[in-house]
């Protein structure tokens, strides 16, 4: 079934190029603001043993991915754990819900300000960044596995003497696995979004600075090539993390 619609979504890519194509072929747009995708391939090509901003495409890359495995793995240290303990203790629900609610709503972006001050250009900043984006969805899908666990398991834990800490980690964490793991793919995909905003202000090597010295070299091509490999990094950490999600739930027989 998943493959009946495949040629759909073909169609869709290939209209889009298509359409982009004709536009850049017409004439009616500067080729400095929109070059053509053929253009924008041969410029990815390039970028890949020709340095820019002094690094390869992949070496950008792989500073980014520094940053955002640090930020993100922080956030789901950090966020899956407290989580579930909000989840089974009432009162650390009460004591942290206030503040996580009037936090998670800040936008990511608006912590480059303090990222600078504490950080500078350093790999501080941009972690910090990507775990304000990342961290959220962790805790908030942890929270909810562990409060939605069947009372009856949580009973017969307790009927058998098990300890706080022995029901957390044996019948709430892997109660909450899906919904945890669900969590972690929201939260991958903020983080990476993060991530890109925190590299056009506040780093001297990653993709989205690639992206900034492209536009200060006014070189769309280089621009739209970031973009790309951003797009392209996305879809390889959403396909790794949903066939995570596939096999914790055929796990559990879902």
């Amino acid at each position: 079934m998943r493959y009946r619609y495949l040629p759909y979504s073909i169609a869709g890519i290939v209209v889009f190029i298509g359409a982009w194509s004709l536009l850049a072929a017409s004439g009616k747009v500067n080729a400095l603001i929109l070059p053509s995708p053929l253009e924008v391939i041969r410029m990815f090509a390039s970028l890949t043993h020709e340095k820019f901003a002094g690094y390869t495409i992949q070496a950008h890359l792989a500073s980014s991915l520094v940053r955002f495995l640090a930020g993100f793995m922080l956030a789901a240290v950090i966020g899956i754990p407290l989580g579930l303990a909000m989840g089974w203790f009432r009162r650390l629900d009460y004591v942290v819900s206030p503040l996580f609610e009037a936090v998670r709503f800040v936008a990511p972006i608006a912590w480059v300000p303090f990222a600078v001050l504490w950080f500078g250009t350093g790999i501080g900043g941009p972690v910090l960044i990507i775990f304000a984006g990342a961290f959220p969805p962790c805790l908030i899908n942890a929270y909810r596995g562990a409060r939605f666990v069947d009372r009856h398991m949580i009973e017969a834990a307790l009927t058998l003497g098990a300890s706080d800490r022995r029901i957390i980690f044996d019948v709430l964490l892997p109660a909450s696995l899906p919904s945890i793991v669900a969590g972690l793919r929201i939260s991958a995909g903020l983080g990476w979004q993060s991530l890109i905003g925190a590299e056009l202000i506040v780093v001297s090597a990653g993709i989205g600075y690639l992206m900034v010295q492209g536009q200060s070299n006014l070189n769309t091509a280089v621009v739209m090539s970031g973009m790309a490999a951003i797009g392209i990094v996305g879809i390889v950490i959403d396909v790794a993390l949903r066939s995570l999600e596939h096999a914790v739930a055929r796990g559990r027989g879902m």
